[in-house]
């Protein structure tokens, strides 16, 4: 009799479980390729990119690699994604704790600094052409010049640190859709990463509290966090970032 009601219930447990096999969504994977970002490959899909993305464990859509595989849950078969960014300008955002002087950037400095967040006149025009002529970016928020782009004894900042007191309203640099909005990203707290045109990127760092959400279009001047404090417990700040893709460029070359 045990043996019987046993072998009932293994026979219950099977057909369960291919009911639940069978019913289960299809799926595919699809190998990420030069160019693609995680916006166009759920663009393409017909799928929502925080899914996407919460689906693959992506905390950063900027560093997605190539030849990464992202599984796209409905999708029956491979579509065809269009290649929206230069594959040697896909962006990548670095944990600013880490820099050192041995990963010192190649991109020109300005001559001099003035101290304050407002830029002094004798700053040099960018080198680039093909990006964004000077003042195309707002200065997201005015304060003290804490740290400048570039190296700093030992550190090497990606950008720049602007000292304000937390809870100061943080504003959109240039017109762009929001691509990135949490504190999964070590060392940055809170942050906004903004998608502009011609493959530029600007990144918010340290904010107390984001006020946009990843897909939102955002447009200059428009309020998109309140400034904080630095993980490490440094005092009020906001850490801003323009970026060409990968590189990091200097702020400061492309502000008013």
């Amino acid at each position: 009799m045990q043996r019987d009601a046993l072998n009932i219930w293994m026979i219950i447990l099977i057909v369960c479980l291919t009911i639940v096999v069978s019913c289960a969504p299809p799926g595919i994977y699809h190998t990420v390729q030069p160019g693609q970002t995680l916006y166009s490959i759920a663009k393409t899909y017909g799928i929502e990119e925080g899914r996407l993305a919460r689906i693959n464990h992506v905390g950063d859509p900027t560093q997605l690699k190539v030849n990464q595989k992202l599984y796209i849950p409905g999708a029956t078969q491979l579509r065809k994604v269009p290649v929206t960014v230069s594959s040697s300008t896909q962006p990548q955002v670095h944990n600013p704790a880490s820099n050192t002087a041995a990963e010192r950037p190649r991109q020109p400095q300005p001559s001099k600094n003035t101290g304050t967040a407002k830029t002094p006149a004798e700053t040099s025009r960018p080198a680039t052409t093909s990006g964004p002529v000077k003042g195309f970016f707002i200065w997201p928020v005015k304060g003290k010049l804490l740290n400048k782009f570039g190296a700093q004894g030992q550190k090497v900042y990606k950008g720049i640190e602007i000292a304000v007191p937390s809870g100061t309203p943080v504003v959109a640099a240039a017109s762009g859709k929001v691509i990135y909005s949490g504190n999964a990203i070590s060392g940055y707290g809170n942050l906004v990463i903004l998608e502009h045109s011609d493959s530029f990127f600007s990144v918010y760092g340290y904010n107390q509290k984001n006020l946009v959400k990843m897909n939102d279009h955002v447009g200059q001047g428009e309020k998109i966090a309140l400034s904080g404090a630095p993980p490490s417990g440094q005092s009020a700040r906001l850490h801003f970032e323009i970026r060409k893709g990968k590189s990091a460029v200097d702020p400061i070359l492309y502000l008013p």
